[in-house]
């Protein structure tokens, strides 16, 4: 490790300890914080139980009307709804609507999916896992009847119809005149996305004439489906997909509001592993897309909205088409919908998983993925599997590291003529000759100076994927091994209610495992790598252990499967070493170094006017210099 390489390590912890302490709240904030979320708890469950009263005191008054005020009422109906009047009254019933994989809940009331159940997950307390419920979503249509009255679907008390087919399920809002409008909902044999279409018949005596829009609202709540909040909450997000364009999103960490005019195919509501999902083969416009992260007393993680339009023809001669997508963020799932779609046409939902971008998620995709997959044919215990996986990952940049290996080797026998070298050419006034000098013995020795930093740069996308891969993939979730039970989040060994100024802040409230036991081996790891190197730079050894340090706090609440990867590679790292000076005959390297040096090296042109350049740039600055003095 180079004196550059330190700085730079000091420079980001200090950087991160100052953004820290400038920018935590203090004690009166958290308090404070704390007070305002369990007021808006108290609020929100006082505002719940005053709408089920309101709801049944109207039931009650109903109930006990004179017909004289029955009838004021029906003409109040009459005048706001028009036709519809007869349609804002009714009883919500439910229904059942599923197949192998998932539940819905059909309430008449709007004629909407009230909740859904997945029925192969559960919750990270073993509950059944709920995407929304009746309760914290809505999904209404805006409708512009042809008496020019605006009108929500929510409002309305649908009837189901029975359908031929079993696979499908319908809802009718129907007026006098044998004119009705159709919710028609189907779902495919084992397969998260339902098909949901809007059509009718005589809808030109039942909508304005001008309706070429269907006005859509849908907002729900995601509720926190797993142990580590804090990490769930990173990953929770809304996405978006421009219409033949990519995929983009709101900020998952604040509050994000954004209106865009331009055509999206999709708007996904998503939590760290599951998503909600709308589609439109017309695309969206006038798009108003809103998120907002919950308290984290709340038990929803965030709360997402959107306002759009897509196109109709109410003259019922072609329906409005549209996709639900509910279910797990998983990337073969995702992917398989665009199997055998032209690339102009494709979803792109697989773009949901957060895999890294550009290089990064291809190697994701085309190394990490199928490795976990195809070891996965053969063995259930992910831990096994990742332990394949660092192996496999090992030997494929096992030239690159041996590359790495013999590089600093070579530098380091080199390192008497080196100090020599600083002996010659003290100083600052003489850095260019000590850099021709040293640059030169490298050359004849038959060293690359970047010969350590090149294959670790080419190892590095495959180390940042596996970073994306751990967190994003629900292959992992709920996937025991050893202590810990559920590789997808933090392996808490230690744990604690009460808030500790700092240690709060940067580990949570727990200690875990695996990333403790990585912490140690990256430790034995520097000390096995620095071994025999020059220690003599004021401070150089403890900050050669500063970053394994600062992985702790960065880590401790990461995945128990990331943590449990870089340990086990840190192992593998360890045992490497020893290997490679067990078996390198470091004597036979440096007499073959000073075999390079005794021969004659030859200068390409472009090497010779390098260095007459440097020549001249030298005698340019000893000319400066005598000037000054």
């Amino acid at each position: 490790m180079d004196k550059q390489t330190i700085i730079g390590f000091i420079l980001i912890f200090l950087i991160l300890m100052g953004s820290y302490f400038f920018n935590k709240p203090t004690a009166a904030q958290l308090e404070e914080a704390r007070r305002q979320d369990s007021i808006a708890m108290i609020q929100a469950e006082l505002a719940r139980q005053e709408a089920l009263v309101r709801e049944a005191m109207e039931q009650q008054q109903l109930a006990e009307t004179t017909p004289a005020q029955q009838a004021d009422i029906e003409a109040q109906l009459q005048k706001q709804f028009g036709a519809y009047a007869a349609l804002v009254k009714g009883e919500n019933q439910h229904y059942t609507f599923e197949n192998e994989v998932m539940e819905l809940t059909m309430a008449s009331k709007g004629g909407r999916i009230a909740s859904v159940r997945l029925k192969d997950y559960v919750t990270g307390d073993s509950l059944p896992l709920i995407l929304f419920d009746e309760e914290t979503s809505e999904f209404a249509l805006t409708l512009i009847t042809h008496e020019s009255r605006v009108v929500k679907t929510s409002d309305l008390y649908f009837q189901k119809v029975e359908s031929s087919n079993p696979q499908e399920f319908i809802f009718r809002l129907e007026v006098p005149g044998n004119n009705y409008l159709d919710f028609v909902y189907t779902l495919q044999p084992d397969n998260y996305m339902m098909s949901f279409s809007v059509r009718g018949q005589g809808l030109e005596n039942m909508l304005s004439m001008g309706t070429t829009n269907l006005d859509i609202d849908w907002n729900v709540k995601m509720r926190a489906q797993e142990r580590g909040r804090k990490f769930a909450n990173r990953y929770a997000m809304m996405q978006y997909k421009f219409e033949g364009d990519d995929v983009e999103k709101l900020s998952e960490a604040k509050d994000s509001h954004k209106d865009i005019t331009n055509r999206l195919s999709w708007v996904a509501f998503k939590d760290q592993f599951f998503a909600a999902v709308l589609i439109s083969p017309e695309g969206f416009t006038s798009n108003e897309l809103s998120s907002h992260v919950e308290s984290e007393q709340s038990p929803y993680i965030k709360s997402y909205m959107m306002r759009s339009q897509s196109p109709f023809n109410m003259r019922g001669d072609r329906e409005a088409n549209f996709n639900f997508y509910f279910g797990p963020s998983k990337y073969d799932i995702l992917k398989a919908y665009d199997k055998g779609v032209d690339k102009e046409a494709r979803l792109q939902l697989d773009r949901i998983v957060p895999l890294g971008g550009n290089i990064i998620r291809w190697v994701s995709t085309w190394l990490v993925l199928p490795m976990f997959k195809f070891f996965g044919k053969f063995i259930g215990n992910a831990g096994i599997i990742i332990m394949l996986m660092t192996l496999c990952i090992k030997l494929l940049i096992f030239p690159l590291t041996y590359k790495s290996l013999m590089s600093s080797t070579k530098t380091r026998l080199l390192k008497p003529q080196i100090d020599a070298i600083n002996e010659k050419y003290p100083g600052d006034s003489k850095a260019a000759e000590r850099s021709q000098a040293t640059m030169d013995l490298y050359k004849k020795a038959g060293i690359n100076p970047m010969g350590g930093c090149i294959p670790m740069l080419l190892q590095f996308p495959v180390l940042i994927a596996m970073f994306w891969f751990f967190p994003a993939s629900i292959e992992l979730r709920q996937e025991s091994f050893l202590w810990c039970q559920d590789l997808s989040t933090y392996d808490a060994i230690i744990s604690w209610k009460a808030h500790i100024p700092i240690i709060s802040g940067l580990l949570g409230n727990h200690i875990s495992l695996f990333c403790l036991l990585m912490t140690i081996t990256n430790i034995i790891s520097t000390k096995v790598s620095s071994a025999g190197t020059d220690n003599s730079m004021p401070g150089m050894k403890t900050m050669m252990y500063l970053m394994p340090v600062m992985f702790l706090f960065i880590f401790n609440q990461y995945a128990a499967g990331l943590s449990f990867y870089y340990f086990f590679s840190s192992l593998l790292t360890i045992a490497q070493t020893y290997l490679f000076r067990l078996f390198i005959n470091e004597d036979k390297i440096k007499a073959q170094m000073v075999l390079n040096q005794s021969k004659p090296t030859k200068k390409s042109a472009f090497q010779q006017r390098l260095e007459e350049a440097q020549k001249y740039q030298r005698e340019q600055a000893k000319l400066q210099a005598k000037k000054r003095r």
